[in-house]
């Protein structure tokens, strides 16, 4: 944080400080009361006077945590970096059409399973089973992308191509829907809803391992990123090799959000709207500020739709696309009334 101004300096702390309250508030919450001094021992020493109490927390609300603050920092990074690329500010993360691809190796996944071994086979595999079609899935669109990125000479056409793949994918899969019986359709659809719950620790664990090599390769990108901001000429008059910065956005970003989307659905608007937060609150579009900004924001704003979408005192979970469009949502109306310069730009 040196040479930046004081009050980033202090925002940026805060807003750092209030992820981590955040996040033991989310290990703190959910249907089932645990006292927060018999939390806290177990998230000390793993030990508690309830063993059921014990494997709650260590099982499923703090790897849930976990998972919300990966999702929060990928998905708000991948939104940064994709508004900069295409230098449109309601440009996404999904949309080169990564999360369709995903949806379609979960619509073939969910297909195949119930066709060759019925709910016996789902049941086993239904895990690692949707996690490895989603990542294939992803994986051929990213494939896809980057050989298009190679050939087309403007990020206007590619992100034409990556709306036209996604529209093709999606168009696959709502063939696949109609053609489905009504438990396969139901299986497909509370994937898309998103979820953060029932990820085990080992899935934690390939999450983490195919999420820091990118995640760390998009911090990196940070002072060409910058370069970008006033367009290709001038970036290339800075010494950026304009087509491989487009590569390396396009790669960093698809694995961020291909890994994310593989293990709990796809989830909507946090890309889009965290980066608008932080360029607000920080008042800057300097990426060295607003990269670590628009991560912790997201962090913040994932955990909040984790502790709301429990329900306290309610068995129920509220599906988590649905908390964070309602926080999203009208971050997007707001930029739409508010960008004066945007007259139906791409």
């Amino acid at each position: 944080m040196k040479n930046q101004p004081k009050h980033i300096t202090i925002a940026t702390i805060l807003i750092g400080m209030l992820a981590i309250i955040l996040f033991f508030a989310d290990v703190f919450s959910g249907s089932l009361h645990i006292p927060i001094n018999e939390v806290l021992s177990i998230l000390t020493t793993q030990k508690s006077s309830n063993e059921t109490w014990t494997f709650i927390i260590l099982n499923f609300r703090l790897p849930k945590a976990v998972v919300a603050t990966i999702i929060g920092a990928g998905l708000s990074i991948s939104g940064l970096m994709m508004q900069t690329l295409f230098r449109n500010p309601l440009t996404e993360p999904y949309i080169l059409g990564i999360s369709s691809g995903a949806s379609l190796g979960v619509a073939l996944y969910i297909m195949a399973s119930t066709a060759i071994g019925g709910t016996i086979f789902s049941s086993v595999l239904s895990s690692f089973g949707l996690v490895t079609a989603a990542i294939l899935g992803s994986g051929i669109v990213m494939i896809i992308i980057v050989i298009v990125s190679m050939k087309v000479t403007d990020a206007v056409s590619l992100l034409i191509v990556g709306i036209m793949i996604g529209s093709v994918t999606s168009a696959i899969v709502s063939i696949l829907q109609y053609f489905s019986s009504p438990d396969q359709v139901h299986s497909f659809i509370m994937w898309t809803f998103g979820s953060l719950s029932g990820i085990t620790w080992n899935e934690v664990n390939i999450m983490i391992w195919c999420f820091i090599p990118a995640f760390l390769y998009a911090l990196m990108l940070q002072k060409n990123l910058n370069a970008m901001l006033l367009g290709d000429n001038y970036a290339h008059g800075m010494g950026v090799n304009i087509r491989k910065m487009r590569l390396s956005v396009i790669i960093a970003t698809s694995v961020l959000t291909g890994t994310l989307t593989a293990f709990t659905g796809p989830i909507g608007f946090i890309g889009v709207a965290v980066p608008h937060i932080a360029r607000y609150i920080f008042k800057t579009s300097d990426h060295k500020q607003l990269m670590p900004a628009t991560i912790l924001i997201g962090i913040d704003l994932m955990l909040v739709c984790d502790i709301i979408s429990q329900l306290p005192g309610n068995q129920s979970t509220l599906p988590i696309n649905a908390v964070t469009a309602i926080f999203g949502a009208p971050v997007v109306i707001w930029v739409i009334f508010s960008n004066r310069h945007m007259k139906g730009g791409v």
